[in-house]
């Protein structure tokens, strides 16, 4: 027997309230225009999910940049460097943190763009992050397989970074390379009183690599502070173990290094914050913006959730409740992976700004 349903509309929908005209409609990309990359990046920002938080920070990074290039006020009296003379004080100053695991992908050339065009102007990264950008300009690093078998690779000397693969006879390129230097760091230290920190170290590492494909070549060129407070976690602490244990004295002092990176916080007109990734260069990055009461411009872009209360995948609202974005910035996270989404970024921001960033032609 049929049952008939009588349908009272005004039962089953509710009223719409008018949408206010400035919100924007949902549309994608269409592909009947041709092939047109800039036009389909520009599409994602209606296109709704993360490509619509892509497109947010497209827009977020050009603020920053805009607001880098406005005249400088000098003299807010929160640092001794004087911002009109300083190399790494702009109208905003950009902090640029990432993990080390992206230095040993092709991110690591994106990357290098930034410094060598001094687009940028404070990197923080982890200890991975310095050493395997050194290592690749003394050795190749191959692209490999997620599924290669430890064990098998272990044999052959190779180290696996996810899908990329690292010769273990890098690493003793690196050694006799690293090895000269410290001698040389630690005859400057007790015969001329260097006080060496982990910043100034880098700075000396980039001068020392002189090789134009490096990221810290550049940051040394272009007087770029680079600040790694855990230099030790990585390969550069196994070069600084095994000097020490026959040439014994040599200090770091990562005291001097957070007094800097704070003050360059301090004494900013404006900041803006693009960290690629969590761990210690996030947090590096934004405890400092929190001695100027926050960040005016933030980009995050990650893979981890917030679920688990770590702070590499903290929303920038959590941020702002400590004071490190500013409770008036419009910061976006972007979730996903950087080695797709960063290079897209800097097509549509960096690159597009090349001619009044770095005074070189589109």
């Amino acid at each position: 027997m049929a049952h008939h349903i009588h349908r009272v509309t005004g039962d089953i929908y509710r009223s719409t309230d008018p949408v206010p005209e400035d919100i924007p409609k949902v549309w994608g990309y269409d592909f009947n225009q041709g092939v047109d990359h800039q036009a389909l990046l520009q599409s994602f920002l209606n296109t709704g999910f993360q490509a619509t938080n892509f497109g947010l920070a497209i827009q977020e990074i050009n603020n920053m940049i805009e607001r880098r290039q406005q005249p400088v006020k000098v003299g807010n009296g929160s640092d001794d460097e004087d911002p009109s003379t300083c190399p790494c004080l702009q109208s905003c100053t950009i902090f640029f943190g990432y993990t080390s695991n992206l230095i040993s992908s092709g991110i690591r050339d994106s990357i290098r763009y930034l410094a060598e065009h001094r687009m940028v102007d404070v990197l923080v990264t982890t200890a991975g992050g310095i050493e395997e950008d050194l290592i690749k300009c003394l050795g190749p690093v191959y692209i490999g397989d997620f599924t290669l078998p430890g064990k098998d690779l272990y044999k052959k000397g190779l180290n696996r970074i996810g899908n990329i693969l690292m010769p273990d006879e890098n690493y003793a390129k690196f050694d006799e390379w690293m090895m000269l230097i410290l001698k040389q760091m630690l005859v400057e230290q007790n015969t001329q009183g260097v006080h060496w920190t982990p910043s100034k170290m880098i700075h000396r590492l980039g001068k020392e690599i002189n090789n134009p494909k490096s990221v810290y070549y550049w940051a040394y060129k272009n007087n770029i502070p680079v600040f790694s407070p855990a230099l030790t976690d990585g390969a550069i602490g196994d070069m600084l173990y095994l000097f020490s244990a026959e040439n014994p004295g040599l200090i770091l002092d990562i005291n001097e290094d957070i007094s800097k990176l704070n003050n360059m916080a301090v004494a900013a007109n404006s900041t803006g914050i693009i960290i690629l990734g969590g761990g210690v260069a996030k947090h590096h990055i934004c405890n400092a913006n929190s001695w100027r009461d926050g960040a005016d411009y933030a980009v995050y872009v990650t893979t981890t959730q917030e679920f688990d209360g770590c702070d590499s995948g903290a929303r920038p609202d959590e941020a702002v409740s400590w004071g490190k974005i500013t409770a008036a910035a419009k910061p976006v996270k972007v979730h996903g992976d950087a080695t797709i989404i960063f290079p897209l970024l800097v097509a549509e921001t960096f690159a597009v700004h090349a001619e009044p960033t770095s005074g070189k032609k589109k």
